[in-house]
């Protein structure tokens, strides 16, 4: 049986670095493609909060003012 030829092992290993190449590229492309779906749902988590903080905000001041300590309500 003859030795493997260095050539052939050479053409093998970059066959499998290419394959592993491509493999990478398309988890990177899966993981660039969450991250951007995750950055937008984070987005517009801040604005509802944002908005919910507002009304809130909103509620508050329509609230009577306490009365001040030694007044009796009306």
């Amino acid at each position: 049986m003859n030795p493997p030829d260095p050539i052939d092992a050479l053409s093998d290993r970059v066959e499998r670095l290419l394959l592993r190449h491509e493999q990478l590229l398309r988890a990177n492309e899966l993981l660039q493609a969450q991250l951007t779906a995750v950055t937008r749902e984070r987005d517009a988590l801040r604005q509802r909060l944002r908005e919910a903080r507002s009304r809130v905000d909103a509620l508050i001041a329509r609230l009577p003012a306490e009365d001040e300590p030694g007044e009796t309500p009306a």
